[in-house]
């Protein structure tokens, strides 16, 4: 079973930055493609980067593209996800998730229990 602990929330100011962390656990980290997503309240669940096994592809949801950089350590069994320029309405929980065997915002087979992230304006 894959573990997987995500760390970096907080509260920040419209147009500031964080760094997300989500250390995984239990499985070969290597052997899955990792992604970020997002809860809103009252909203549903939505994808926001992907990365691939080795780090050599990633994708971003529209809303994000630019502003977001998803990235990979395997040696430190870590994925990232750097955010800047923070807008209100990336306000929600994030979630990281794994898939060993697809690369994309699709379904995922592992999760971890979500930190939350806050932007005032």
């Amino acid at each position: 079973q894959l573990q997987l602990v995500e760390s970096g929330g907080g509260l920040v100011q419209a147009g500031g930055s964080l760094r997300l962390s989500c250390a995984a656990s239990g499985r070969t980290f290597s052997n899955y493609a990792m992604g970020w997503f997002r809860q809103a309240p009252g909203k549903e669940r939505e994808f926001v980067a992907t990365i691939s096994w080795s780090g050599g592809y990633t994708y971003y949801a529209d809303s994000v593209k630019g502003r977001f950089t998803i990235s990979r350590d395997n040696a430190k069994n870590t994925v990232y996800l750097q955010m800047n320029s923070l807008k209100p309405e990336d306000t929600a929980v994030y979630y990281c998730a794994a898939n060993p065997s697809r690369f994309g915002s699709g379904q995922y087979d592992y999760w971890g229990q979500g930190t939350q992230v806050t932007v005032s304006s």
